[in-house]
């Protein structure tokens, strides 16, 4: 699941990124910093980490009381889909602590991403998975953070996420820039590592932070590692669509109905109102 965030050489990566105008920012790149306490944490703490049953992990964000935004390579074993009872979303995860921990029920990544065809661009554009919690999240515990529906801001970013070396912990850079966009795909100067991968990329204009990409991967821009990420508002909007008709129907479940308090009965038992 977790993969090596791998640097996209020459042609591979121009491929992507190749032409268009890079995105001017003036704002300075800030260094990347650890929220070590669940007060520090607390804005944060609908980002969280995604773990398997194997051992791996990536960063994901709650985004409705029950689901979960991260990469959609995230959610493979090589070229095949997790079960989802393999998943756990343990939110503000901070030295050992979770604001809320739950097991997933769900995943849906949409079928133009093919886990054997690695960080292409058409995978990079489509790297998006969502996974429904099997128990929600009241809001009034978590508050989920909004995906950014209108076109990429300008201004800088900041990203929140674990990774290796800090895995215990949340940690956000302040203050990133996206240095180039294409067609769907971003590439900014913010730092990652394993792990970092499904990390939200925020946008902070008009108040709280909105998602406006996640961390697919890295590679290269102008001699320059940079991570690479997509365009979320058509993807999300569309496994969302993909969610709710692929959503597992509800077991049904048997009541059986007495008559007098006998809780020994073995089916409905049925009176006849009096005066009938």
């Amino acid at each position: 699941m977790i993969r090596l965030i791998r640097h996209i050489a020459g042609a591979a990566l121009m491929l992507g990124l190749g032409t268009g105008a890079a995105v001017a920012q003036n704002n300075a790149t800030t260094d990347l910093r650890s929220l070590d306490t669940e007060n520090e944490a607390m804005v944060w703490q609908a980002v969280g980490r995604l773990d398997s049953a194997k051992g791996s992990y990536c960063t994901g964000t709650l985004i409705s009381p029950d689901l979960v935004l991260t990469a959609a390579h995230c959610v493979f074993s090589g070229i095949d889909l997790v079960n989802p009872s393999d998943l756990t979303f343990q939110a503000g995860l901070t030295h050992g602590t979770a604001a809320a921990k739950r097991q997933v029920s769900q995943i849906e990544v949409l079928n133009t991403y093919d886990p054997a065809n690695g960080m292409s661009a058409v995978n990079i554009r489509t790297d998006v998975a969502l996974v429904r919690l099997a128990e929600r999240i009241p809001t009034h515990e978590l508050d989920p953070f909004v995906v950014y529906s209108g076109q990429l801001p300008k201004g800088p970013v900041s990203v929140v996420s674990y990774g290796k070396g800090r895995s215990e912990a949340l940690s956000r850079q302040d203050q990133c820039q996206v240095v180039h966009t294409q067609t769907g795909l971003i590439a900014l100067d913010c730092d990652l590592t394993f792990g970092s991968s499904g990390a939200p990329v925020f946008t902070h204009l008009n108040g709280r932070g909105q998602i406006v990409a996640l961390i697919s991967g890295g590679g290269s821009w102008g001699g320059k590692d940079v991570a690479l990420g997509m365009i979320l508002p058509e993807v999300v909007g569309a496994l969302k669509r993909q969610m709710r008709a692929n959503k597992p129907a509800p077991r049904a479940r048997v009541k059986r109905l007495t008559v007098g308090g006998d809780k020994s009965g073995t089916g409905a038992k049925f009176v006849t109102a009096k005066g009938s």
